[in-house]
């Protein structure tokens, strides 16, 4: 008896012990993965943050920089801007065109509201009071122009911002730095309106520094930086730079209010994890709350392993097995977690690239095509063409996942002007991701000029377009030709500048290749040469693969 005591208390210390041990190693595991979960979480969140107020900004420079020789009184500033602003496909509220208006030129400014159809011409103060107390010979930060335009916005047109503290606050900033400034959070369009920012960004005259008006649009906060996920393992909240004990929460509505800061003092929950963003030129502490309790969670886990271990003494030995498995499936997991942490740190960096790259091209497009002195309406058509054009290839590498797309495919009608008179041939091979957009931009560039004149016998150019590909291996070469008929150098027009340094330069460089154009007895020809290996770059293609290639959960 004593030995069978003996063997049996032996037994009951060791199911103790194994079952603390167990106890623990699942509380430290569980915990371990929870926080490396929401901490993953949090920085992706703050990352998407970040790239829409990226975007947000980059539309206030876009903005800004179109703008060519601004008249000071004029109502209308933003009509050439609606098609560029709506182009980004932006969520701001309203946009306005902000002017520094000399005092003499008051009148002259009324009567620019009133022709442009505004509902209240007069200049006058914010709360749509008559304007008094305006020092002698200063500006006046007049507000010209709004879209959209509908009776609620209209209203606001031809008041003076000067008395507005946040926004004067904010231009007075954006005036000093030369940079575009974000304003403190405001209430939009009404008293009760919805809680905003608004981004102010600098218009100079040309030819100098001078600082003549702003370009502004307005954001709801709630959409812009805070999110309503109820699957998600956080709650977002903004703190609210106006006071430091305040901050900014959205409900399930999205409708933002502000509440006092929750700390230890007050029995709250204190925050989990504070992420900084940039915007305007400013920083925003943007605060996350754990919505569970990991602590509480691993402990639970912890006591239900324990109970069951002591529970189950005499079955030692299987018990020692279920938490072998139990804690080689912990490890497993957490191994499968990181894997799975490190290919979307890969992707979302990989997406960065190329969503940058794609910006950086069209930050040339829109630079070069809008020459000073050219014609707006010529240059909007171009310049919607040719971004159109990229928009194009890339929908067609999203559909092959970015392992390149069909050389033909390129000359489809949707983005490339009078593709019915194209005779395209050759053989139908995949190019790279680099090599489509700088291949598509050539395309449209030759095409929307083969229709600029006409011959002097009287008919249309017929475009040739021909390409072959010569040698093996890594001395295979890709040859490409274009032919335009019924065209001299006295019909056709001139090449733009962007067309020049995209057909001599940017595309033969981007393949690696050389190229050449000239005019034949009757015909225009281009032709680009490069070597196979930089048009169809396998090795993008098998990095591509890779980011591609399914997550397989580890067993």
């Amino acid at each position: 008896m004593v030995r069978l005591g003996f063997i049996i208390g032996f037994v009951a210390l060791l199911g103790i012990l194994l079952s603390g041990l167990a106890a623990y190693r699942a509380y430290d595991q569980e915990l371990t993965v929870d926080r490396i979960a929401l901490s993953r979480a949090i920085d992706v969140s703050s990352s998407l943050v970040q790239d829409r107020l990226t975007e947000r900004e980059l539309l206030a420079r876009v903005a800004s920089g179109l703008f060519h020789s601004p008249s000071l009184t004029k109502a209308n500033m933003l009509q050439p801007l609606r098609t560029s602003i709506y182009a980004f496909k932006t969520d701001f509220v309203v946009a306005g065109w902000i002017v520094r208006l000399p005092q003499d030129d008051v009148d002259q400014a009324q009567r620019e509201l009133a022709g442009a159809g505004f509902p209240d011409p007069t200049i006058r103060a914010f709360d749509n009071s008559p304007l008094q107390n305006v020092p002698a010979g200063q500006p006046l930060n007049v507000l010209m122009d709004v879209e959209p335009r509908n009776a609620e916005t209209m209203k606001f047109a031809g008041r003076v911002l000067d008395q507005e503290p946040v926004l004067h606050a904010m231009m007075a900033r954006t005036l000093a730095q030369n940079k575009p400034s974000a304003s403190d959070p405001i209430a939009l369009l009404r008293p009760n309106g919805p809680i905003g920012v608004v981004l102010a960004a600098p218009v100079t005259l040309e030819g100098s520094d001078a600082t003549i008006g702003f370009v502004t649009f307005s954001y709801e906060v709630g959409p812009l930086m805070l999110a309503n996920d109820e699957m998600s393992l956080f709650s977002m909240a903004l703190k609210d730079p106006r006071r430091a004990d305040t901050e900014l929460v959205a409900d399930h509505r999205g409708q933002v209010t502000a509440r006092q800061r929750p700390t230890a003092e007050n029995g709250s929950a204190i925050p989990s994890v504070t992420r900084t963003v940039t915007f305007g030129n400013r920083d925003w502490q943007l605060v996350y709350y754990a919505k569970t309790n990991s602590e509480q969670r691993a402990l639970e886990l912890a006591a239900a392993i324990g109970f069951l271990g002591i529970a189950l003494t005499g079955l030692i030995c299987g018990l020692f097995g279920y938490v072998a498995y139990n804690n080689l499936r912990m490890s497993r997991e957490i191994q499968a977690r990181i894997g799975f942490e490190h290919r979307l740190t890969a992707v979302i960096d990989e997406l960065n690239h190329r969503v940058k790259n794609i910006l950086a091209v069209i930050q040339s497009i829109v630079t070069r095509t809008l020459r000073h002195g050219a014609d707006i309406d010529a240059v909007r058509d171009l310049l919607i063409g040719r971004i159109h054009a990229m928009s194009n290839v890339v929908s067609l590498l999203s559909e092959s996942k970015w392992q390149g797309v069909k050389l033909k495919g390129l000359f489809e009608a949707r983005a490339i002007p009078h593709a019915d008179r194209i005779d395209v041939s050759g053989p139908d091979i995949s190019v790279s991701a680099r090599a489509a957009q700088s291949l598509s931009l050539l395309f449209f560039e030759l095409a929307s000029h083969s229709d600029e004149g006409l011959s002097l016998v009287g008919k249309h150019p017929t475009v040739v377009a021909r390409w072959e590909v010569t040698g093996e291996g890594d001395e295979a070469m890709f040859y490409f030709r274009w032919e335009e008929f019924n065209t001299s150098a006295a019909t056709r027009r001139e090449d733009s500048d962007f067309g020049r340094v995209l057909l001599d330069r940017v595309a033969p460089e981007a393949l690696g290749g050389t190229s050449q154009r000239y005019f034949t007895d009757v015909s225009y020809v281009y032709e680009l040469s490069a070597p196979m290996a930089t048009v169809v770059d396998l090795t993008e293609q098998e990095r591509t693969e890779r980011l591609a290639a399914p997550v397989h959960r580890v067993r």
